[in-house]
């Protein structure tokens, strides 16, 4: 199932949070080799996971971590302004209605399924937030995982070859596009919506509301 958790709120879930920075560290340290922070514990954090962003996770039948996303508003920092605004021309993107999506994560043997359900979850967040878009930054083998699943963003920008590619990308979510992602994930598009009235009941309130 998804769950929807602020930074603030992960303590409540202490296995989860372990499981989900742990797995982030694997994805990101140890299989792409990318220059992040894994502490002594085996996990992997930055410093917008001090900005009290919004987690989206996959939450196994075991009670384990799928997959995972981050979320922030670009009205405070982010990733995109902080260090690749090189990529989109020099200017910032900051808007209260576009959020940034970054360290989207997946757990080892995750299916594509999961990957879907966090995209149909992001969508879920811009619907109901009141958003236009998403901003993120995103690795080479990020491309082909957007396509399968019906979630290619437009594209801003982009830097190097190969693996070794970096690109941001603009997302949004129309109607047509939720349903093809909620078929990809095999999850309706009613029991995305329940799991975030679960989480937030409705209307969401957004960050700082």
């Amino acid at each position: 199932m998804i769950r929807y958790l602020y930074a603030d709120e992960l303590a409540r879930e202490p296995a989860l949070q372990r499981a989900m920075f742990r797995d982030r560290a694997d994805q990101f340290h140890s299989r792409l080799g990318w220059d992040v922070t894994v502490d002594a514990n085996g996990e992997e954090r930055d410093g917008y996971d001090a900005e009290n962003p919004l987690y989206v996770l996959w939450q196994t039948g075991d009670g384990g971590h799928g997959g995972s996303m981050r979320f922030l508003p670009t009205t405070g920092p982010t990733m995109v302004n902080d260090h690749f605004g090189h990529l989109t021309g020099g200017g910032r993107i900051e808007s209260p209605l576009i959020w940034e999506c970054t360290r989207f994560c997946l757990s080892r043997g995750a299916s594509g399924q999961v990957a879907a359900a966090l995209m149909l979850a992001g969508g879920e967040i811009l619907r109901n937030f009141g958003l236009r878009h998403l901003v993120g930054v995103f690795d080479a083998r990020m491309v082909r995982i957007y396509r399968r699943i019906g979630a290619s963003p437009e594209l801003l920008g982009r830097e190097g070859e190969g693996r070794g590619r970096v690109s941001v990308g603009l997302w949004a979510f129309s109607e047509t596009a939720r349903a093809e992602v909620a078929c990809r994930a095999g999850i309706s598009p009613a029991q995305s919506a329940a799991w975030f009235e679960q989480a937030f009941g409705a209307p969401a309130q957004a960050v700082g509301a």
